[in-house]
């Protein structure tokens, strides 16, 4: 046994690195519309080859085995959004961070002025990038390429300020535009409750990798939007926490399965739907 650990010790290592790399690219890749890509080409091959290996056919065999390196090209078209939502996250993590502290007291910042919105019943709408870049969506609005700061979040969604109807864009930990307008999810929303900033934030998250946060204006809840998935009615310590996940720890909400299910009904929106009409 000892004989076999020294000569194959390099064997585990390399199928340790392996399984780390499949497990990474499993994590990236789950619950994500290249998921169900992948997933739909490796059944079409799995049949196609099986087809062809009972019943011989020539043809499809060469098909098959002349369009591997074109698929690998396709592949990286498909998949470059979620390509370049891993590497971010990758970039993200502490381990390659040299910026954690700073990091850090922004998150402190950002979650002191939504919580101050959320007490005074302020709506608001936040947007912080990621990876893709929400240029599309800050040239809809007014850019202003300022430090963050709690002031400036309550200056900005006052309800008389000319700026709080839309999308706050945080790029960077600053401010990089104020009443942007966000795509509005086209999926059918069973709750009545759910307003137009919520909708705008699910929107935003299904077609980017960008963090949506909404404060609602009726009853002052906290929502987190990540890849299409809305969770509201968080408390202060929920919504502190989920922000260090994804920021710090680059947890994505499809990982907190084993976590406290939280409450995607606000029990205390009104029946009337009033928030479905824009503020």
């Amino acid at each position: 046994m000892w004989k076999f650990l020294q000569d194959h010790w390099g064997d585990g290592i390399e199928i340790l690195l392996l399984a780390t790399c499949i497990y990474q690219i499993y994590r990236s890749f789950r619950a994500t519309r290249g998921a169900q890509i992948l997933v739909g080409l490796g059944a079409i091959l799995v049949v196609l080859t099986l087809v062809s290996t009972i019943f011989k056919f020539e043809v499809i065999s060469f098909i098959i085995k002349g369009a591997a390196t074109i698929l690998t090209i396709a592949l990286i078209v498909i998949f470059q959004p979620e390509l370049r939502n891993g590497l971010a996250r990758l970039g993200s993590n502490p381990l390659f961070s040299f910026s954690s502290t700073k990091k850090l007291a922004f998150l402190e910042r950002f979650a002191d002025a939504v919580i101050s919105l959320s007490k005074k019943r302020i709506g608001a709408l936040f947007a912080i990038q990621r990876g893709i870049s929400l240029k599309e969506h800050l040239d809809s609005g007014v850019v202003l390429d300022a430090q963050f700061s709690p002031e400036l979040a309550m200056t900005v969604f006052h309800p008389k300020a000319p700026l709080h109807d839309g999308g706050m864009i945080i790029a960077d930990e600053r401010v990089a535009a104020a009443a942007c307008v966000f795509p509005v999810t086209e999926r059918e929303m069973k709750d009545r409750s759910t307003g137009l900033r919520h909708r705008a934030a699910i929107g935003l998250s299904e077609r980017t990798d960008a963090i949506a946060i909404v404060v609602s204006e009726e009853t002052g809840g906290i929502s987190i939007c990540e890849n299409g998935v809305l969770m509201r009615n968080l408390t202060e310590k929920q919504f502190r926490e989920k922000l260090a996940e994804i920021f710090v720890s680059g947890k994505s909400s499809h990982e907190n399965e084993s976590g406290t299910q939280l409450d995607l009904k606000d029990p205390l929106a009104p029946s009337s739907n009033r928030d479905l009409v824009s503020d």
